[in-house]
C-alpha cells in the first residue's frame, strides 16, 4: 500500500517568493495589495467587484481560509516577497474538481505584473500537487480574454483542453479557457524544473529541491501556526 502523502504544504519557498497559508495577521498586507489593484483586478476576478472591504472583513476572510486549510477543505495561499514584507498576490490549490485533482488560481497586484510572479507561483503549486499531494490532474481556468493569465499554463506545459463558451461565472457570462496537466505529463513539463522547498504546519521540511541552503533555512525557521513577531 502506498505511503500517505506528506502534505499539505503550508509554506512553499521558491527562488524569489514565499507562498504560504494565510494568517489573520496578514490582513493589512492583503488589504494594501488589493486596494492598490482594484481596477486591474475587476475585469478578471469576480470577487474584486465587492472591493474595497474594511480590515475587519479581511481578518474574517483570512480566518475562514485558514480554517478551511487546517480542515483540508480548500488550500488558499498568499504570495509574499521573500522577506514576507509585502503581499504580491494570492493563489490556491482548490479542491472543487474532486479528490484526485486541483485547480490552481492566481492574481498578482498591479505594480508587480510582468515579472513572472504568476508563472513561478503556478509552477510551485503544480509541483506541490504532483510531488507532495500525489494527484492525477491539475487544471488552470482563466477568462478567454485574459492574455497574461493564459500565458502562464502555456509556458508551464499545460494543454489547452477546452474553451467553455458563454458560461456564467459569478453572475456574468464569459468564455473560460481550461488548461490541464496530467501526472504522467508532469515530469516533462517546465513546471517540474522550478526549484522549491516545502514545509508543513510546524516548519518541518517535507520536500526540498535545488535551492541553496540559505533559502531552505529561511523557509524552515518559521512555522505558519504562530504569527511572526
Amino acid at each position: 500500500m502506498a505511503s500517505p502523502a506528506p502534505g499539505p504544504a503550508y509554506r512553499v519557498v521558491t527562488p524569489r517568493l514565499v507562498i504560504r497559508c494565510w494568517q489573520p495577521v496578514d490582513a493589512p498586507l492583503l488589504k494594501a495589495a488589493i486596494d492598490s489593484s482594484i481596477e486591474h483586478l475587476r475585469p478578471w476576478m469576480p470577487w474584486a467587484e465587492n472591493e474595497p472591504t474594511d480590515l475587519d472583513a479581511k481578518i474574517a476572510l483570512l480566518r475562514h481560509w485558514r480554517g478551511q486549510f487546517d480542515l483540508g477543505q480548500d488550500f488558499v495561499y498568499g504570495i509574499f516577497s521573500s522577506d514576507e514584507a509585502e503581499v504580491l498576490g494570492g493563489t490556491g490549490l482548490h479542491t472543487r474538481l474532486g479528490p484526485d485533482a486541483r485547480e490552481i488560481g492566481y492574481w498578482v497586484r498591479s505594480d508587480r505584473i510582468n515579472q513572472g510572479i504568476a508563472t513561478e507561483t503556478a509552477a510551485a503549486l503544480t509541483r506541490v500537487a504532483f510531488e507532495i499531494d500525489r494527484l492525477d490532474r491539475v487544471e488552470i481556468h482563466c477568462h478567454a480574454d485574459n492574455v497574461r493569465s493564459a500565458a502562464v499554463p502555456r509556458k508551464l506545459g499545460f494543454t489547452h483542453e477546452a474553451t467553455l463558451r458563454r458560461r456564467k461565472v459569478a453572475g456574468k457570462v464569459r468564455d473560460t479557457l481550461v488548461w490541464t496537466l496530467l501526472a504522467d505529463e508532469y515530469a516533462a513539463s517546465t513546471a517540474a524544473r522550478v526549484p522549491i522547498a516545502a514545509f508543513d504546519v510546524v516548519g518541518r521540511c517535507i520536500f526540498q529541491d535545488r535551492l541553496s541552503l540559505s533559502v531552505l533555512e529561511a523557509g524552515s525557521d518559521k512555522s505558519v501556526g504562530v504569527s511572526k513577531s
